[in-house]
């Protein structure tokens, strides 16, 4: 996501990480972020499993991802590396 991100930001794409960390580990969380080198927008309600989130998109694992159109629309799922790429490419 880091490399999909550096090459296509410029060009509209944005990623928006919401996180289903733990209670109480919030400063791991926020360690990770930093070590991992992810530039973009994190939030999390730490509540883990319980957060609506997971009910809300159906999240069965993590990570997931979603690919969400200019107009909300939810266009592609799970997709990373090269898929990615490709899809951002005939999107972008």
């Amino acid at each position: 996501m880091v490399s999909a991100y550096k090459k296509y930001h410029s060009r509209n794409f944005e990623v928006l990480s919401v996180s289903l960390d733990q209670p109480g580990k919030r400063a791991e969380w926020v360690k990770a972020i930093r070590t991992d080198g992810m530039p973009w927008q994190h939030v999390s309600d730490l509540l883990f499993w319980k957060s609506p989130i997971v009910t809300l998109y159906a999240i069965q694992s993590i990570p997931q991802n979603f690919l969400i159109d200019p107009g909300g629309k939810i266009i592609a799922e799970n997709l990373r590396g090269e898929l990615l790429g490709k899809m951002l490419e005939k999107l972008l």
